[in-house]
């Protein structure tokens, strides 16, 4: 391989030879109309041929590191580096490297990039993190700064980017670009999308005097101009007090701009016109919007670098060429991770509405219900009560004339605003609620029972036929919706009848403790009496605590009878559940037990024995005093005995029909996981006939997909591979609760004036004011709680349930007033607000906090 080469004979293909950057300005030099300053490639050949030898073994000890460590990494990243640099350039790479810069002319300045394989991808920029060299003048000089490039492979910034971005450090190879200097007059970076919002329609714009290294690196302010379709929409003028500047014996110094200047427009309106054109022109030829790195020595624009914007959340396909509007489907069912394709595509079959999806999430499209002025806002009215936030981030779009256009409500093809579809109201009876339950579990055995042993296409028609039909009918049966949507009227009312008569806010949440036949509920006080069954073992205790593997019931361990018994019990009725079990890929309790572990070591720790009965009886009597302290205030007001025995009617109603709100979903993944369990033993038989590398590779292969490759027998191993990546970047993207096909995400505000100062906004879901100590957390296998503690984390599925029993108080950034983790608050009687934007970076874990459930704000009272 070549150890040299010339712009002219590179292109985006040859990543692995070049390198990111290198392969972008080859690309970019066969672009009509666009100005790529002259230059060549030093090739990995070369960087191979010089380094991989000396540092074999020190990269795979690299490999090893956590991203977290970042002592051990600032330690060997700087052993390596330094030894790249101390390293002599064979004399046939020199040669090369030496030859080409004669070619462009030896007297001339040059700008030396560096240029790894993992750079400037469509799944991680790499951005900033190795190193460039301006104005380097002299063949000694680009020969050491070549050597300096490779070694900035190895900064602690570019391995630590590496690690959390799951690229394997032996693979990475790096490629040096050397390419004349551009003595700019003016330079900058250009986006073809809005880096704030994601909105593909606008160029956004950065400039500053000099060369672009100061706004590159952050030390001046630039000029901001935002263009869409030829027309500048702003244009924000920074007070330029420095720039960058070349010496004349190389190097570049930082200079201080005449104060007369410093206010002056950097581009013309013209100018920037212009260059937003060119930038068009290089997202057309690259296929998607880029991050441009651009100069210009006098009226000529030249580029100089340009790269896929890595941050932007992808759009879900449309092939109608209108505008559309997605709402996020994970901010409802309190899931905002990414999903991988067979979760996304089972959830797809699942539900009965138009589903999308786009970056490992998915999205409902309800541009036909906002096409009618009537349907769209009582969508956003509907979606509002239930999560603030993304009611605005809907109203947002719907108040742009013209976005979606606007048809007469007989025609929008969504339901009428008062089409009647309200469910038929029924009777108080709890035996609805029993029957529901004895059909969904009849109806979960007679699928055990009928998926047998099928294998090959038989066992994915199977399946597609199940949630397409039985799994259908029982999630969404009417009946259920009866039930469901009789508790929530019933807290509405009683809630607005109350505040009404007695001015208590949120009332409701009081009575709602300990409500029987709540199913997520139960599981938080079921682990309670795990808990009891290991207490009495110590050394049982000790195993748990030192426990790094699933093998929670080893055989080995000598684990006492009544133990085994309670896990497997417990196990039996709840080892389907998991964080995101919304994604059939996700791993289950019954496959990873150890996920509980912290949990029941907590509910051991800070509970006594009988602690779950205890609790539930402790809710059950707060309730009926709060009900009976009601009745008494209400039976003394004017018509007071009506009024009370309305309350009573909506209060028997709310207390017999709420705990069912959370048995659907309990039954949809339990059917999710005999569907998985069956999927997987496929995949095994797969794996065994060559046919995969491995089991869960299923789960990058949506449904259809899977069921191909069991007919034919036969993967495609690439695309496996290609979704695995993608996985990954999208695992690094927050979904947005909106986004229109423009591409632009909107999380909506609270609009709000009624805070303390300083206080986080949030949806008010569980009465009650508590201070305690925050714990922030991300994962329920990382639980370490004591008792008093806050829980703050992103979102809160039935998973999270276990450590809800020995929390104060709950907030998350995600979240409404009928979601698990309001709904399981007001069973355990904490206070609770959720939707808080970003808490999980504003509060700090060890910080102590208030949470007010009732008026729906936090205050953060003191540093960690």
């Amino acid at each position: 391989m070549a150890y040299v080469l010339g712009f002219g004979e590179v292109d985006s293909a040859q990543v692995a030879v070049v390198g990111g950057k290198g392969a972008n300005l080859g690309e970019l030099s066969r672009v009509g109309g666009v100005e790529v300053p002259a230059g060549f490639c030093v090739t990995t050949a070369a960087f191979a041929r010089t380094v991989a030898a000396a540092l074999d073994e020190r990269i795979e000890e690299l490999s090893r590191l956590e991203p977290g460590d970042r002592a051990g990494i600032s330690a060997l990243s700087a052993e390596l580096r330094r030894t790249v640099e101390e390293l002599v350039i064979p004399d046939e790479v020199a040669a090369a490297i030496l030859a080409a810069h004669a070619r462009l002319g030896i007297d001339g300045a040059y700008a030396v990039r560096s240029s790894a394989t993992a750079e400037d991808m469509p799944t991680a920029s790499f951005a900033g993190q190795q190193d460039t060299y301006l104005n380097v003048v002299g063949s000694a000089a680009i020969l050491e700064q070549v050597r300096r490039c490779w070694g900035s492979l190895f900064t602690e910034r570019a391995v630590t980017y590496r690690l959390r971005n799951g690229i394997d450090q032996k693979k990475i190879q790096m490629g040096v670009v050397v390419q004349r200097m551009v003595f700019a007059r003016a330079a900058g970076i250009m986006m073809t999308a809005d880096p704030v919002t994601s909105d593909r329609t606008v160029v956004s714009i950065d400039a500053g005097f000099g060369l672009g290294e100061a706004l590159v690196s952050g030390l001046v302010n630039a000029d901001v101009y935002q263009v869409r379709a030829d027309q500048i929409l702003t244009k924000v003028i920074a007070t330029k007090k420095i720039a960058i500047e070349p010496m004349s014996t190389g190097g570049t110094r930082v200079c201080e701009i005449a104060p007369e200047r410093r206010n002056e427009p950097v581009l013309a309106d013209a100018e920037v016109l212009r260059l937003a054109q060119l930038g068009r022109r290089i997202e057309a030829h690259f296929g998607r919007p880029q991050d441009i790195e651009w100069c210009c020595d006098g009226t000529e624009f030249r580029i100089v670098q340009s790269r896929p914007i890595t941050t932007l959340f992808p759009i879900p396909v449309a092939t109608d060429g209108q505008n559309h509007v997605y709402v996020s489907v994970g901010h409802q069912q309190m899931m905002t991770d990414a999903m991988k394709p067979l979760g996304i595509s089972v959830w797809q079959l699942t539900s009965n509405a138009p589903m999308r999806d786009a970056g490992g999430r998915l999205f409902v499209d309800v541009t036909a219900m906002v096409s009618s002025p009537a349907t769209g806002a009582a969508l956003a009215a509907g979606l509002g009560k239930s999560d603030p936030l993304m009611g605005d981030a809907l109203r947002t779009v719907l108040d742009r004339a013209g976005f979606v256009h606007q048809v007469p409500e007989d025609d929008s093809g969504a339901p009428s605003a008062s089409s009647g579809n309200a469910p038929v109201p029924i009777e108080t009876d709890p035996g609805i609620v029993t029957e529901l339950i004895a059909e969904s579990e009849a109806s979960l055995a007679a699928l055990q029972r009928d998926i047998g042993d099928l294998s090959g296409p038989a066992l994915l028609d199977f399946i597609r036929s199940d949630i397409e039909g039985e799994l259908r009918r029982v999630l969404f049966a009417p009946r259920g919706l009866q039930v469901i949507m009789a508790a929530m009227d019933a807290t509405e009312q009683l809630n607005d009848r109350l505040r009404e008569w007695l001015g208590e806010k949120n009332a409701a949440d009081a009575l709602s403790q300990s409500i029987p036949g709540n199913v997520t509920a139960e599981m938080g006080l079921a682990l309670l009496d795990v808990a009891d069954a290991i207490r009495p073992h110590p050394e049982m205790v000790a195993y748990l605590e030192q426990i790094e593997d699933d093998d929670v019931l080893n055989e080995s361990t000598g684990c006492p009878g009544e133990v085994r018994t309670a896990i497997e019990d417990f196990l039996d009725k709840y080892g389907m559940r998991c964080a995101g079990e919304i994604d059939i890929t996700r791993p289950r309790w019954s496959e990873s037990p150890a996920t509980l572990v912290p949990a029941i070591l907590g509910n051991i720790e800070n509970f006594g024995p009988g602690a779950g009965t205890q609790r539930f009886q402790d809710g059950l009597r707060d309730a009926e005093q709060q009900k009976q302290r009601i009745l008494q205030r209400l039976r003394a007001l004017h018509d007071g005995d009506e009024k009370a025995a309305e309350t009573e009617r909506l209060i028997a109603r709310v207390r017999t029909f709420a705990g069912y709100r959370e048995y659907p979903k309990y039954g949809m993944v339990s059917r999710y996981f005999v569907y998985k369990q069956a999927l997987l033993r496929e995949a095994e038989r797969l794996v065994q006939a060559g046919v995969l590398s491995e089991p869960h590779d299923i789960y990058y292969l949506r449904f259809d997909e899977l069921h191909e490759l069991v007919r034919a027998q036969r993967a495609d191993q690439t695309l496996v591979d290609e979704r695995k990546d993608a996985f990954r970047s999208y695992q690094h993207l927050t979904a947005p609760r909106v986004l229109t096909s423009d591409g632009e995400a909107l999380t909506g505000a609270y609009r709000r004036e009624d805070l303390p100062a300083g206080a986080l906004p949030g949806m008010a879901v569980s009465a009650g004011t508590i201070e305690g100590r925050a714990r922030v957390l991300a994962d329920i296998a990382e639980a370490t709680l004591e008792s008093g503690d806050i829980l703050v984390t992103a979102y809160t599925d039935p998973s999270w349930t276990p450590l809800f029993v020995g929390i104060a108080g709950l907030v998350t950034e995600v979240g409404g007033l009928m979601t698990h983790g309001a709904v399981i608050a007001r069973e355990y009687g904490l206070p609770a607000v959720v939707g808080v934007e970003h808490a999980t970076d504003l509060i700090r874990d060890g910080q102590r906090i208030r949470v007010n459930g009732t008026d729906g704000y936090v205050e953060i009272l003191a540093p960690q």
